[in-house]
């Protein structure tokens, strides 16, 4: 790796598995230290682990983190102080999956998608900003969903979910600029990616993973299913100063659906 991002201090969200455990450790290769947080407190430590073992001791370190609470997201704040020394990254990947259609899809479930897709994002932008203002330059790196952008009739929550971090990452932007301060703030929009995701979607449909995978391959121009790499890369060019002069935008990584 030819560190991209070297003597970056990066917090990611989500990081226990799939994509979070991903931009954990591609940011790690390309010379960032990273705080890797998640509910699942075990598998986030995993990922530490793992970044340690590979990159060496001090790379990366892990912190059990609800991010729907205010008060985690200030126990996670300072962890990046101490730990890291600072904060120059924010990856808010956290997310979940809500099914229904808008006569099945309770409020409950609604409410629930927004809480862990929207809250966190607003609550770690807005607890990680004074922070940021001190290691500048920095970057935001909300991940929202190509559907965030393109709508289906299956899933109103997600959808509306994700087209708010959209948004968010849009007003950031615009308030950091503002404000003479550099600090950029972005959105990521994948398609599908092979990530344990899928397998919940193949177990709850009663079908072969391989099965799943040729189904939602099919709907994707380029012919397949992303891997966790493909978004990843996309987050490393996000954190590093390649990047300097995107903020607002929306970064589609979705084999090409949108352009249909």
């Amino acid at each position: 790796m030819s560190g991209r991002v070297s003597g970056k201090l990066a917090l990611v969200t989500g990081a226990a598995q799939g994509l979070g455990r991903a931009h954990c450790t591609y940011l790690a290769r390309e010379g960032a230290r990273v705080l890797c947080t998640d509910m699942n407190a075990n598998g986030a430590a995993e990922t530490a682990a793992q970044i340690n073992a590979e990159m060496g001791s001090g790379t990366a370190y892990s912190l059990q983190h609800d991010v729907t609470s205010q008060h985690d997201w200030a126990a996670a704040i300072d962890a990046a102080r101490d730990q890291l020394g600072g904060l120059s990254v924010l990856v808010n990947n956290a997310g979940i999956g809500v099914n229904g259609n808008i006569e099945t899809c309770t409020f409950e479930d609604w409410r629930k998608a927004f809480a862990v897709n929207v809250d966190s994002a607003f609550l770690g932008c807005q607890a990680a900003l004074p922070l940021m203002k001190d290691h500048q330059p920095g970057s935001i790196i909300n991940i929202s969903s190509i559907a965030g952008l393109i709508a289906s009739d299956t899933m109103p929550a997600y959808n509306a979910s994700k087209a708010a971090i959209w948004m968010l990452s849009k007003s950031v932007a615009l308030y950091c600029a503002k404000r003479g301060w550099d600090i950029r703030s972005n959105s990521v929009h994948p398609t599908f990616v092979d990530t344990p995701i899928l397998d919940g979607i193949g177990q709850k449909a009663g079908l072969e993973k391989d099965v799943i995978m040729g189904k939602l391959a099919r709907q994707i121009p380029l012919g397949r299913v992303g891997e966790p790499v493909d978004i990843a890369m996309g987050v490393v060019y996000l954190a590093s100063d390649e990047s300097r002069f995107m903020t607002g935008a929306e970064l589609k990584l979705d084999g090409g659906i949108s352009a249909m």
